[in-house]
């Protein structure tokens, strides 16, 4: 008899490995992709500069500790850079603070249409995920903490919630955290943070200067439109980063990515004009999905570069997601994630916007 061969560990093989947004149709075309949450504006000459001036490095490792980085997150933000960690985007970062603070026969704890991440973070390191009830597609803060017992190692919150777009706000973040035992991090995952309005601070990075059980993670692939790159940085205490440190990989960011990283920092005119095309376009679409209220069609509340739209009439998400996708424009259809009845919809350029809109209606149209 053959030998058996190896086996993954029971938890691994339980991991529905994490679907990304689809850049081609069914037939195999490139056609414009609004499924990714990418930034429409594309990066900033800042950055593609910066990026472009590192061709002569490729021989050489990047600086492993990206010590220049870390000092220009840490200026422009006002932090210590000794508490700032670097990683492969915000994604790797996820999966560090549940690798050195969760394992097996421990819980990780996230809302119910959370970033799908987060049960795969769990169960890489052998802890159970645990999916709290949500509120209308919202955090149910309420729900959240209940759910909360005496092996729950780590609760991650997005804010702004990834794919629903929904927002806590900063008095429910500081329940939150005032309600977890000292001995829960607490993972604040900031990825759309920058697509906010300056009121709508949710104070978590004030509390991960202060508490010694909080940390937030922030990325570059979005508005600042590094998503190639993968470049992501997280703030934390020092013993919380220490430990993250430790498992991190070596060389993680890369030369190029650095540079542009820090000339990104610097580009707030590009920030702001992405922040601008993104509330104006995202206010434009959320109302012509309520237009289309009387087929069935609802727009979750978002404050993010993307709008969930549930479909509950004629037409399905699914025949929307394949009607869409025949007009050359690719959504996020996302029956992995328990919305089969929803498509997450980037707000992409004023073309892509009016066209998505048009073709909206004449599918809702034809379905009757």
């Amino acid at each position: 008899m053959p030998s058996p061969a190896p086996q993954p560990k029971p938890w691994i093989a339980a991991i529905a490995p994490y679907v990304p947004g689809r850049s081609t149709t069914d037939d195999g075309r490139r056609v414009r992709k609004i499924s990714s949450n990418e930034n429409p504006l594309g990066t900033s000459p800042q950055a593609r500069a910066a990026f472009a001036a590192e061709a002569a490095t490729l021989d050489r490792y990047p600086d492993a500790a990206a010590a220049e980085l870390r000092e220009a997150i840490a200026a422009k933000f006002g932090l210590d850079p000794a508490r700032v960690i670097h990683g492969t985007g915000s994604d790797e970062l996820l999966h560090l603070a549940a690798g050195a603070f969760a394992g097996v026969g421990d819980e990780v704890l996230y809302v119910r249409y959370g970033f799908s991440v987060y049960p795969i973070a769990a169960r890489r390191v052998g802890a159970e995920p645990i999916e709290a009830d949500d509120r209308d597609y919202a955090t149910d803060v309420e729900a959240l903490l209940a759910r909360v017992g005496p092996r729950t190692r780590v609760v991650y919150l997005a804010n702004p919630n990834n794919p629903t777009g929904t927002y806590t706000a900063r008095e429910e973040v500081a329940r939150i955290h005032a309600a977890l035992p000292a001995d829960c991090l607490f993972v604040v995952d900031q990825a759309y943070t920058e697509y906010l309005e300056p009121e709508d601070d949710d104070g978590a990075l004030a509390l991960a200067e202060t508490a010694p059980n909080v940390l937030v993670t922030r990325t570059f692939s979005k508005i600042h439109g590094l998503a190639a790159e993968r470049i992501g940085w997280a703030y934390g205490p020092a013993p919380v980063i220490e430990a993250m440190h430790k498992i991190r990989a070596p060389f993680n960011v890369s030369t190029a990515g650095q540079k542009a990283a820090i000339a990104a920092l610097d580009a707030d005119d590009f920030v702001k004009k992405s922040h601008d095309h993104n509330l104006l376009w995202r206010t434009w679409l959320e109302a012509e999905i309520a237009g289309l209220g009387n087929f069935g069609l609802r727009a979750v509340p978002s404050k993010a570069n993307f709008l969930l739209v549930l479909f509950e009439g004629a037409l399905t998400a699914e025949a929307a997601y394949h009607g869409l996708m025949e007009r050359g424009l690719i959504v996020r259809w996302l029956p992995a994630q328990k919305l089969p009845h929803a498509l997450r919809m980037t707000i992409g350029t004023e073309e892509e916007m009016r066209d998505l809109a048009l073709a909206l209606r004449e599918l809702t149209a034809a379905a009757g």
